[in-house]
């Protein structure tokens, strides 16, 4: 192939052509589209700009260009991978062209990507990678490849102007009544569904998630214990037990605190404790006119990504479940500057709330066990956790980027005690 392009000090020749279609909301598909610069890096890869999932349960039919500056992205990375816009006409299947269609194998090294993948090119001249969520291995990935990973997440993927501006606005009308929470309160259908996670729901909405589950066949656990999961830890918290926890962590009823988050389900009936112990709740539609909020409606990426960039600039972020936004924005904090992020203890919580609830545990002894949990809980800088064999239980490279956070000063230094766990 004749595509030869700049990059470092010397030229490089493409190998190949690699599209990718990322699967999952906004999050999962940032993470993914760090990974496939970095696989097409590796590799000496053109890649296409990738495409983003319109089927998922949130059925987005945004574009790559409709949430990230596309012309940034490429800009921005020219010196270390080609981008393309699209494939060139003769690799179209309108002209008979036939790509590989394939999933890389999930958590994969790099030893992977040059054994396996490197001599289908020899044979194909384009490769399409149709799943590309978690593609590559937190760890065991040179340090290159690691901060060219960090580089596209904080420096090439940023929203567009029109995102951009929104979301200032939105920061800016927070900050002017001074600091706040974001709460990601993950309580929507989709989550429930999913995860099986009833606890608080009545009979007949219970039923519902269930059958929502069993509507999509890409959710493959279909009959779950509600209550087994929740005492495991694997549920998000409730509306009601999150607003007992933030009592339990310091915060009192003046404290303001941005809802991150879709549509609750059950509504305004499942915030009514959470909105009773601190009135100044707010939402997206609360803070912006319905004029400004109507072009992203119907579209849960873009109104993700408001809440990605409000939960970055927050004064504390905590997240009621360990998902793809929760992780990413961790992340992003880190990056930051070590920002405030209460990682909750979810299994110890649902120990502490039962014996509260019960009225074994007085709420001086609740508050102050919740406290200690999460003394170290609270985003300090600390070393990523590494599980050989095990990448899903191990700490997620996206939460913790350690290799791109200790530039002036080693990592050790970094562990010191002196990260303060005050609240606010």
């Amino acid at each position: 192939m004749q595509d030869t392009t700049r990059r470092g000090h010397g030229n490089y020749t493409s190998n190949g052509f690699l599209k990718v279609s990322c699967n999952g909301g906004l999050n999962q598909m940032r993470a993914a589209i760090c990974d496939m610069v970095t696989v097409a890096r590796l590799l000496n890869l053109t890649l296409v700009v990738p495409e983003l999932d319109k089927t998922s349960f949130w059925a987005d039919p945004s574009d790559f260009e409709d949430i990230f500056d596309v012309k940034h992205f490429i800009d921005s990375l020219r010196d270390e991978v080609r981008i393309v816009r699209r494939l060139p006409k003769r690799f179209n299947r309108k002209y008979g062209f036939q790509p590989l269609e394939m999933p890389p194998v999930s958590w994969s090294n790099e030893q992977y990507y040059w054994q396996q993948i490197m001599p289908l090119f020899n044979k194909y001249t384009v490769i399409h990678f149709n799943r590309t969520d978690t593609r590559l291995a937190n760890n065991g990935i040179p340090l290159d490849l690691q901060k060219l990973r960090c580089r596209v997440n904080f420096q090439a993927l940023k929203f567009t102007p029109e995102i951009e501006a929104l979301g200032y606005k939105l920061v800016q009308s927070l900050q002017v009544k001074g600091p706040f929470v974001a709460l990601h309160l993950r309580y929507e259908m989709d989550m429930l569904a999913f995860s099986g996670c009833t606890h608080g729901c009545t009979e007949d909405e219970a039923e519902e998630l269930k059958q929502l589950r069993y509507a999509f066949p890409w959710w493959r656990e279909k009959e779950i214990v509600s209550e087994e999961k929740r005492l495991r830890g694997l549920c998000p918290l409730t509306p009601e037990e999150a607003a007992l926890v933030l009592q339990a962590l310091g915060f009192d009823k003046d404290t303001q605190i941005y809802i991150a988050s879709g549509e609750i389900y059950g509504s305004q009936r499942r915030l009514a404790a959470l909105t009773t112990a601190f009135p100044q709740i707010m939402k997206k539609d609360m803070l912006l006119d319905p004029e400004e909020l109507r072009q992203f409606q119907n579209h849960s990426s873009q109104m993700a990504a408001l809440d990605f960039m409000v939960s970055t600039a927050s004064n504390v972020f905590i997240p009621t479940y360990d998902g793809n936004m929760a992780r990413v924005v961790e992340g992003h904090r880190r990056y930051l500057g070590f920002r405030k992020t209460i990682q909750l203890d979810r299994k110890k919580l649902v120990e502490l709330l039962d014996l509260h609830q019960n009225g074994t545990l007085s709420w001086d002894k609740f508050a102050v066990g919740v406290r200690l949990a999460h003394e170290s809980k609270m985003g300090q800088p600390i070393p990523r956790r590494v599980i050989v064999d095990k990448p899903k239980d191990e700490d997620y490279f996206y939460a913790n980027p350690q290799e791109c956070l200790c530039v002036r000063t080693s990592c050790d230094d970094l562990l010191s005690p002196g990260n303060s766990t005050t609240i606010m």
